[in-house]
């Protein structure tokens, strides 16, 4: 298990981890022959990332007692990610996934296999109110939110116990919405938990999907008016727009990419640099610049954390 200094965490998420196989050819999955392991899940994403640049990290899940669970916490252990709220659940199994291989920068397809897996049986029971309580942070996800109602009944728990205790939060709304009975009840529950956050990162897309509003300002203030303190909108080759409740604003430059080749990850690599860099007290832009570097860095490989930067490999962000 990986020891904590003094006990103590910088950041504390909450998510599903799955087995990840990514098809080594190009072309219809059914016809992929051999495939490359790894660890994959949002939240797990950030988790690496952040544990990479240095941060001491807390991963909270449910495994399976299996092979998958086996090799997830092998990751986590590889990674310097705390793993010691990471229950394993014989009842249930790890969660599992297939990617395609696309070399032409288009998303890939993704098939899960994670239907009544061990993660998805999350509950406020897994909320040690010491282990959150040694965190200054806490990362959300709206996948954990989608898994069932017993892990958003976590999520909201979380939320609310360390806002009450001055810790700060971090909200990507992440929309999986083949996994919410419909598009309303993932609006309604994705705002109420955003209600929570200091900081809200959504996609251009999603934030219309949730708000109904096209222009990035109009997203943000959506948020800011329910007492948000930034939000952050990715708003694709053009960087990101951010609005705080100071009344700043502003638009970050992207980092343009010559050879994408995976875009899944983009977004959690952005996070890992926003979350970082506010946590070291840098400004919102440049904590923006970092979120935009890492995102540019993340899509250059296959998989979904493994470019994914080392303080040293971030260089000057």
């Amino acid at each position: 298990m990986t020891t904590l200094h003094n006990g103590a965490l910088d950041v504390v998420t909450i998510g599903e981890a799955m087995a990840m196989f990514v098809a080594r050819e190009t072309g219809d999955l059914a016809a992929a022959e051999t495939f490359i392991k790894r660890a994959a899940g949002a939240e797990l994403n950030v988790a690496i990332g952040l544990a990479r640049l240095g941060l001491k990290v807390g991963w909270v899940s449910r495994v399976g007692d299996d092979s998958f669970g086996r090799f997830i916490c092998q990751v986590l252990e590889s990674e310097g990610v705390d793993h010691r709220q990471v229950t394993k659940d014989a009842r249930y199994p790890t969660g599992f996934q297939l990617k395609s291989k696309v070399d032409d920068g288009s998303d890939p397809l993704v098939e899960y296999f994670r239907k009544g897996s061990a993660a998805s049986h999350l509950s406020v029971d897994d909320f040690n109110s010491d282990y959150f309580g040694a965190a200054r942070h806490l990362h959300l996800s709206g996948v954990a939110a989608a898994l069932s109602a017993s892990s958003l009944a976590l999520l909201k728990h979380s939320a609310k116990e360390m806002r009450a205790r001055g810790k700060t939060i971090s909200f990507d709304p992440n929309l999986r919405p083949v996994l919410w009975r419909s598009e309303e009840e993932m609006r309604q529950q994705l705002n109420h938990l955003a209600e929570y956050a200091d900081w809200v990162l959504p996609g251009e897309k999603e934030g219309y999907i949730l708000t109904g509003y096209r222009q990035p300002e109009a997203i943000a203030d959506f948020y800011l008016d329910k007492g948000v303190k930034a939000v952050v909108i990715k708003t694709g080759c053009d960087g990101a727009w951010y609005k705080t409740a100071q009344g700043e604003q502003g638009q970050v430059e992207a980092i343009r990419v010559e050879n994408v080749v995976d875009t899944v990850g983009a977004g959690d690599g952005f996070a890992v640099g926003v979350i970082s860099a506010l946590l070291e007290g840098k400004t919102l832009p440049q904590a923006i610049k970092r979120g935009n570097r890492i995102g540019s860095l993340a899509i250059q490989v296959i998989g979904d954390s493994e470019g994914l930067p080392t303080r040293s490999e971030l260089g000057d962000f």
